[in-house]
């Protein structure tokens, strides 16, 4: 017997996120892998683990790379990260009133008031206040991430590893190294510095009131999280699913949108369609922009373009 399902997807730049609600938003399945530069591949991994017993009926996508594959894939429903988080908060933690959110490449927060978003920055410009950071010096250290946070736990010192950007904090890191610093107050440091970049920078300006929400891959981080209560002198609520809530989140949105409509999902086994790929470089400003053209079957998409003249 199948039983009907909602996917949703959340596809970033350093990960994809995969949700399979039913019909009454429960969640039944959901992933989180690193793609490796090959969100598409990855993609298909995850949908093999999806059971032929579920019936998929409507598909949504959010994220960096949700235009492109939206294509691909042929989904229903495209919205950008903001509105994806505030649709699974709205109705994991309605109460909730400050969401962190600290991706791969970019940082964001949300404020609620009565359940109702009413203001967001997010933060694009340097990767300091990012995972991506922190997995860069991880392997500059020769440390796994997962143990990142745990190393942290372990200082009992607050030294500072100065800089805003990420050129800056990994030369403060090498004298840090260099000077005899243990690795534990080197990490600790450098937790707390991009809590601070996050706060100076993203957070700048904005009316900060618990319940504090920190959702993305950086909440596994208990070095993180520390640094957040430290700093905001309140708890930081991690939720269950804190690495796929945009997924989460996109599907809730397909769900509400869905009116029985017919999907426009192509299946989950889209290895059948031939993709190519193409990359050119744009002429069109002194940005001389690699685009990536990907051809899927009759579908055609370009991304890579810094003002969206392919998009």
């Amino acid at each position: 017997m199948t039983k009907q399902c909602i996917i949703g997807i959340d596809c970033g730049s350093v990960s994809v996120k995969v949700a399979v609600l039913n019909l009454k938003g429960k969640v039944l399945l959901s992933f989180y892998e690193r793609s490796k530069g090959k969100p598409l591949d990855k993609l298909k991994e995850l949908f093999k683990k999806i059971p032929g017993k579920y019936e998929i009926v409507g598909v949504g996508i959010t994220g960096s790379a949700r235009n492109f594959i939206g294509k691909i894939i042929g989904v229903d429903l495209i919205k950008n990260e903001i509105t994806a988080h505030a649709s699974a908060l709205e109705k994991f933690y309605p109460k909730a009133k400050t969401i962190i959110e600290i991706g791969g490449q970019d940082s964001k927060i949300i404020i609620f008031r009565k359940g109702i978003p009413v203001d967001f920055a997010m933060n694009t410009v340097c990767a300091a206040g990012t995972g991506s950071f922190l997995d860069q010096q991880a392997s500059r250290l020769g440390i796994p991430i997962e143990n990142f946070g745990k190393i942290a736990e372990k200082s009992k010192k607050d030294i500072t590893v100065g800089g805003r950007c990420t050129v800056f904090a990994e030369s403060d890191m090498i004298q840090k190294q260099q000077a005899g610093y243990e690795i534990k107050d080197i990490i600790k440091g450098l937790s707390n510095n991009l809590v601070k970049n996050y706060l100076h920078n993203v957070a700048k300006g904005k009316d900060l009131e618990p319940p504090f929400v920190l959702i993305g891959g950086v909440a596994a981080n208990k070095g993180i999280v520390s640094a957040f209560e430290r700093y905001l002198k309140a708890k930081v609520i991690i939720p269950k699913y804190y690495n796929t809530m945009g997924a989460i989140g996109m599907a809730l949105l397909v769900l509400k949108d869905k009116e029985k409509k017919k999907t426009n999902f192509r299946g989950l086994d889209f290895s059948k369609y031939k993709i190519k790929k193409k990359v050119f470089q744009c002429k069109g400003c002194e940005n001389n922009c690699d685009i990536i053209k990907i051809k899927a079957g009759k579908e055609i998409t370009h991304f890579g373009s810094k003002c969206g003249k392919f998009e």
